[in-house]
């Protein structure tokens, strides 16, 4: 298959905000281009990304995974749903045996095991790390549990059966598994490259933390008792981000495999997982501190880029920090990107085979009409997005 990348570019503005947090409390930062830098992690807007999936219905939930240590619980609830007369601690027995023969390692957390010599129940093994398994992959090892239950040792011990576990664990990958990808370093060879790789978003200005001083009153207090109930600080920082992220989709399609359906073609689920991707990055929004600050903004300017020579992302344009002049940083930002993207492409991408669509909101942004095909709605940028993808797809190599 023909190598097809997709880039995602954005500028949004949060207000007075926390969205991803240090080991202090504070927000993260960054020092580029010599100054500091608001910044939120990859990590925290890859998980925005997964919760929007899911929260707004982009995908249905067979096409999603679930990443956790309790694996032995989840896959026990799964037997018991296949068999009712297998539930509780049978069914438990039966998916800690199956969850090993995967080569994934699990044992009882040493705070569960003290707790349980206290008098409490005993609790289940837990994987050593975060698990990665899709819906279907759950369902194949709970059949597989429901097929040996009656001797689940002796029939795992089959090389055939163990085999067949592993490769339930290392086939119909969810959609979230195929474009974030899957490391596992006690079984390698169930590991999944990542299609798509999210940068650290940082403001394209200069930003310095500050801290807010607050009070809570005790509704209870009466005159006779005067002074907050408690005090605190909470950091904050408000910026102008730069966002971006790159979708290999011949990666993509590669983990998907043959489709997540046997009655679809593999251009099918590829769209809907492109087409979920372009706009769950744009729309979603980390949630950190999001109750103190109602931080609930959405980009300002869009740019998606379809091309097939290797990612390339804009920051480079605001190495040299935006200053604000014009009296705030959108606009100057958008005029930074109009003028370093013409340049950057024309000297090393490939502009014939390149597609471009703009998103944009605002006067501020009026610079980046000229530079791709506009679009007016998030809905129709993901639809032109998507039906580009299938067509890519389906030409001959």
């Amino acid at each position: 298959m023909n190598r097809i990348f997709l880039d995602v570019h954005a500028l949004q503005t949060v207000p007075p905000s926390n969205l991803n947090r240090d080991d202090t409390g504070a927000p993260k930062s960054a020092v580029y281009g010599g100054v500091p830098r608001a910044r939120v992690s990859s990590q925290a807007w890859k998980r925005a990304t997964r919760e929007y999936f899911e929260d707004e219905h982009l995908l249905d939930p067979s096409e999603l995974g679930v990443r956790t240590k309790k694996v032995v619980e989840v896959l026990a609830t799964r037997i018991g749903a296949i068999d009712p007369a297998l539930e509780g601690e049978l069914a438990q027995q039966l998916a800690a045996e199956v969850v090993q023969a995967t080569g994934l390692k699990i044992e009882v957390p040493k705070r569960k095991a003290a707790a349980a010599k206290d008098g409490e129940s005993d609790p289940l093994p837990e994987a050593k790390y975060l698990v990665f398994l899709s819906a279907r992959q759950l369902d194949g090892l709970a059949r597989l549990a429901v097929e040996g239950a009656a001797d689940i040792k002796a029939y795992l011990k089959d090389k055939e059966n163990k085999a067949r576990a592993k490769q339930i664990a290392d086939t119909s990958h969810s959609v979230d598994i195929a474009l974030f990808g899957r490391m596992v370093a006690d079984v390698a060879d169930i590991s999944v490259d990542a299609a798509a790789q999210v940068a650290h978003a940082i403001s394209v200005h200069r930003v310095e933390n500050e801290s807010d001083y607050y009070t809570a009153v005790d509704d209870k207090n009466t005159d006779a008792e005067p002074g907050a109930g408690m005090i605190g600080t909470v950091d904050f920082n408000s910026a102008t981000l730069y966002r971006y992220a790159a979708l290999g989709v011949h990666q993509l399609a590669e983990n998907l495999g043959q489709g997540l359906r046997e009655d679809e073609p593999l251009t099918t689920p590829v769209r809907r997982a492109v087409e979920a991707f372009v706009r769950g990055f744009v729309s979603s929004l980390p949630k950190g501190k999001i109750n103190t600050f109602g931080h609930h903004t959405l980009p300002d300017a869009v740019v998606v880029k379809l091309r097939t020579t290797r990612p390339i992302s804009f920051v480079a344009a605001f190495e040299d920090p935006v200053r604000g002049d014009q009296g705030g940083h959108v606009r100057e930002a958008c005029e930074r990107l109009a003028e370093y993207i013409p340049d950057i492409e024309r000297a090393y991408g490939d502009e014939d085979s390149t597609l471009t669509w703009v998103l944009r909101v605002g006067p501020s942004t009026h610079k980046l009409a000229g530079i791709g095909t506009e679009t007016e709605k998030i809905g129709d940028l993901v639809a032109a997005v998507g039906q580009a993808v299938a067509e890519r797809l389906e030409k001959p190599e």
